[in-house]
C-alpha cells in the first residue's frame, strides 16, 4: 500500500477519511435534534475505532447542518479536536433569491465570510484543511491568492486544497499564491472509472468517451498533491445494495467483489477500498456512510493489498470490457 502524499509533507492524517456529509439529519430545514446528535457521536466512535482521525466536511453539506452537529460532538468531547485533522469546503452556492441561481463562488468576500461561518458552526479556532469546491469559471487567482495568504496568517486555515478539479486548474490558482494546494478530492471508485480511462486509452478511439481531465492524476503524483476518493464506496453498488436491473458487468463485479471478500474473510466495503489503495497514486478514500457497522467494516481495508491480477479483475470486470 503506497503512503499517503500528505505522509510526505510531514501530516500525518489516517488512511480513510470519514466523510461528514450523512450528518445533521437530512437536507431539509428541520431543526436538529437529538437524534441527530446521538448518530454523529456514533459514527464518531466508529472511525475513531478503525484509527481514522481524519474527518471531512463542506459548508453546504445539509445546509450547514452537518458541521453544527459536529460542532456539538467537539462540545461534548473536550479532548477529540486536538486528535483529529478537520477539513471542509467552500465556494458553491444555492439559489437564494430570484435572479440568483445555484453557482460557485470564489470571490474573496465569499471565501471569507465562508470560512467564518465554518469555524462557528464547528466551534472551532482553526480548521487543518480548505478545499474550493467545484471550479468557478469567475475566479480570480490573484483574489484567491490573497484571501488564502490572509486565512493563513491569521491562523484560521492551515492548508489549502481543491476539490473536482483539473491539473491545469490547480496549476493556475498556484501561479499566484504562495501556499501551495496540496489536496485534490475528486469522485473515484471502482464504479466511477474515468480517472483510470483516461491514461489506460490513449492511442485508443474508446479514449474520446472518457471525461477526466487529461494529466490530473500524473501531476497530482508529480507535486506531491494528495488525491482523496469521495464516492469511494459506490453508493453501495457493489456491497449490498440490489442488483437489479443493473447491467451485467454490475452484477459480475458485485459478485466478484463478494467472493474477494469470501477469500479474503473481509467484507466486501474493505474490497472497494483496498482496490482504491492499490494504485501508485496513495488514494486516499473518503467514506461516505455514517452508519457505524459499515464504517467498522470499511477499517479491514488496511490489512488488505489486493494482488495485481485480482486489481485488474476488479477493473476489466466492471468496465465490462476487455482492455485494448
Amino acid at each position: 500500500m503506497k503512503p499517503l502524499q500528505l505522509e510526505k509533507r510531514g501530516i500525518a492524517t489516517s488512511r480513510i477519511v470519514m466523510g461528514c456529509m450523512g450528518l445533521g439529519g437530512g437536507w431539509n430545514q428541520n431543526a436538529i435534534t437529538a437524534d441527530d446528535i446521538k448518530q454523529a457521536h456514533q459514527a464518531v466512535d466508529a472511525a475513531l475505532s478503525i484509527g481514522i482521525n481524519f474527518f471531512d466536511h463542506a459548508d453546504i453539506y445539509t445546509f450547514g447542518k452537518a458541521e453544527t452537529v459536529f460542532g456539538q460532538v467537539l462540545k461534548e468531547r473536550k479532548d477529540l479536536r486536538e486528535n483529529i485533522f478537520i477539513q471542509s469546503k467552500c465556494g458553491i452556492r444555492f439559489e437564494d433569491g430570484p435572479g440568483r441561481p445555484g453557482r460557485y463562488d470564489f470571490s474573496s468576500d465569499y471565501i471569507r465570510s465562508s470560512v467564518d461561518g465554518i469555524l462557528e458552526r464547528l466551534g472551532v479556532e482553526f480548521i487543518d484543511f480548505l478545499l474550493l469546491h467545484r471550479p468557478d469559471p469567475l475566479m480570480e487567482p490573484e483574489e484567491v491568492a490573497e484571501v488564502i495568504y490572509e486565512l493563513k496568517e491569521s491562523g484560521k486555515v492551515r492548508h489549502f486544497g481543491v476539490s473536482n478539479m483539473s491539473a491545469a486548474q490547480i496549476k493556475l490558482l498556484q501561479s499566484s499564491s504562495n501556499e501551495p494546494f496540496i489536496i485534490n478530492q475528486m469522485e473515484m471508485s471502482l464504479a466511477k472509472l474515468d480517472w483510470l480511462e483516461t491514461g489506460v486509452l490513449v492511442n485508443h478511439p474508446e479514449r474520446m468517451n472518457s471525461n477526466f481531465p487529461e494529466e490530473t492524476l500524473e501531476y497530482c503524483r508529480l507535486e506531491n498533491i494528495q488525491i482523496q476518493a469521495w464516492g469511494s464506496l459506490a453508493q453501495g453498488l457493489f456491497s449490498g445494495r440490489h442488483v437489479d436491473g443493473q447491467t451485467d458487468s454490475i452484477k459480475e463485479t458485485a459478485q466478484l467483489v463478494k467472493d474477494l471478500a469470501d477469500k479474503k474473510q473481509t467484507s466486501p466495503e474493505a474490497i472497494l477500498l483496498a482496490w482504491l489503495m492499490r494504485h501508485p497514486a496513495g488514494i486516499q478514500p473518503i467514506l461516505g456512510t455514517t452508519r457505524p457497522e459499515r464504517i467498522q467494516k470499511c477499517g479491514e481495508a488496511m490489512k488488505i493489498t489486493l494482488t495485481r491480477e485480482e486489481w485488474y479483475s476488479l477493473f476489466v470486470s466492471s468496465r465490462g470490457r476487455r482492455l485494448p
